[in-house]
């Protein structure tokens, strides 16, 4: 049975991530281009939301593996994740990032001219930072690529041998209230022993941290799927007590980041908060999500085929507009507004006019082939 809770979910979090992306253009976290003035005290709520927005897409993109991998063979699944992932990736490579780097490297005075004196001659020599060759935001998909196809086998498994005794440790652990918190014990190890020494970079190769840490939670997410409604149950009936939790997580997280100065100690106890709180907010968002957004609807239908392309051309528009406000003598309230608009609104018009109706253009977009016709008598029935 199709869980629609599921599907608001990856709409809402992928919204944030548009509001994230704008966002960064204000903070003096790194970003490739900056506004004029920035304003730190924005840090607090993106902080927040930077917990457990990634962490839970690669839960909720390892539960719909099980779905898809349902109804196929192995050789099937991996045929299907390639077209739709590595596909998108190619397009977003040639066409959506580059612009990007363009304004990145006109703001530094690192390039002078048109867009298309830079593109393609110069948008794809050298590896970015360095270099103009990059995947920027769309990071997510070559990682996502990845773990599918690494752990078809375990994955085809765990679907042949129900009762398997992983398993069936999983529905004991999903059918008490807080049975699921031992899953962050290697999100723990992880955090505390992997991080200090393999930074961010999204690089995928050399970026072990983050794909040790990913793939553990894309794993975790087919295993909470596998369990079915001993764990819907579960965070359904306890969602208040996780969000207790998250409060409390984010709270002695960032009280331990104000009152000590790093330390290896200090390490290793914000390492366990912040596993913790993330996993905390994860559950809660399951619960509440079970609790009010398990029903569909001609929106859902509409938002969760459009997120994808959405995705995919967000940030080129957020930094286009980003780059011709950077010097206006505007507040934060104004240009984070055009920005939020205008990056939701360019990105729809491009999704309906350019993408959705045209069944060549959709799977250079991860979108399934379909007769526009009967998308559209779906949608407004």
């Amino acid at each position: 049975m199709r869980r629609h809770d599921l599907d608001w979910l990856r709409v809402i979090v992928f919204g944030l991530l548009i509001f994230y992306h704008v966002g960064m253009f204000f903070v003096p976290w790194g970003f490739h281009i900056k506004n004029d003035i920035i304003y730190p005290e924005i840090r607090l709520p993106m902080l927040f939301v930077n917990q457990w927005r990634l962490p839970i897409l690669f839960v909720i993109s390892g539960m719909g593996t099980y779905y898809a991998l349902s109804k196929r063979s192995g050789g099937q699944f991996a045929k299907e994740r390639i077209q739709r992932l590595l596909l998108p990736l190619v397009v977003g490579i040639l066409l959506i990032v580059p612009p990007q780097v363009y304004f990145e490297r006109l703001d530094k005075g690192q390039f002078s001219g048109g867009y298309f004196e830079f593109w393609p001659s110069q948008a794809f020599i050298g590896v970015y930072p360095e270099g103009n060759f990059s995947w920027h935001h769309l990071w997510f998909l070559p990682y996502l690529l990845l773990f599918s196809l690494v752990l078809i086998p375990a994955f085809l498994y765990l679907r042949n041998h129900p009762q398997s005794w992983l398993l069936k440790k999983m529905t004991v652990l999903a059918s008490r209230p807080f049975g699921l918190f031992w899953l962050i014990i290697p999100l723990f190890i992880w955090e505390s022993l992997l991080e200090p020494f393999f930074p961010s970079t999204h690089a995928l190769w050399g970026d072990w941290f983050n794909v040790v840490n990913y793939i553990t939670l894309f794993f975790f997410g087919f295993l909470l799927i596998s369990v079915k409604e001993v764990f819907w149950k579960t965070v359904l009936e306890n969602r208040r007590k996780y969000l207790y939790c998250g409060l409390v997580g984010f709270t002695l997280m960032v009280g331990l980041r104000q009152i000590y100065e790093d330390s290896t100690l200090i390490h290793f106890i914000e390492a366990l908060f912040k596993v913790f709180n993330l996993w905390a907010w994860i559950l809660a968002l399951f619960g509440y999500a079970a609790a009010y957004l398990n029903r569909p609807s001609n929106a859902l239908t509409y938002a969760n085929e459009s997120v994808y392309p959405f995705y995919i051309l967000h940030q080129t528009i957020t930094i286009t507009l980003g780059y011709y406000l950077m010097h206006v003598g505007w507040g934060f309230w104004p240009k984070f507004l055009i920005m939020s608009a205008g990056t939701f609104g360019f990105s729809w018009l491009i999704y309906e006019f350019a993408i959705r109706r045209w069944k060549l253009i959709r799977p250079l977009f991860g979108l399934k082939v379909r007769n526009p016709t009967r998308i559209d008598k779906r949608i407004h029935a």
